[in-house]
């Protein structure tokens, strides 16, 4: 599943505020306030569309609690990461996981910088 910047910060901030409490109720207001901690301002009618883009996507599922809704990632985040790796292996070095290594442990120094 391919996301944007913007999605990534929002299923960052859910993997991190479920980090302790895996059942954790997860509102739109936590994600405004947890990305503006890490210096990411965005409206809350900004991360709210985005999130609604993700459960479209069936990333995130949204339920109701009362009247207020919450959102649950539908992944891990160890699962995303692979599949991504996965899909820059098929689509850059043709499925080849070798050629994959040996580039990362070429241009190592420029991923880290």
């Amino acid at each position: 599943m391919t996301c944007g910047t913007l999605e990534i910060d929002i299923l960052n901030s859910i993997w991190d505020l479920t980090s302790n409490e895996e059942d954790k109720d997860i509102s739109i207001q936590d994600v405004v306030d947890y990305l503006s901690s890490k210096g990411i301002e965005r409206a809350y009618t900004t991360i709210k569309t985005v999130m609604d883009r993700l459960t479209v996507k069936s990333i995130l599922v949204r339920y109701r609690v009362g009247k207020k809704f919450f959102y649950k990632a539908t992944m891990q985040r160890e699962e995303m990461a692979l599949d991504a790796v996965k899909k820059v292996m098929d689509n850059f070095f043709d499925g080849n996981s070798a050629s994959l290594i040996r580039f990362v442990e070429n241009k190592f120094e420029l991923l880290v910088k």
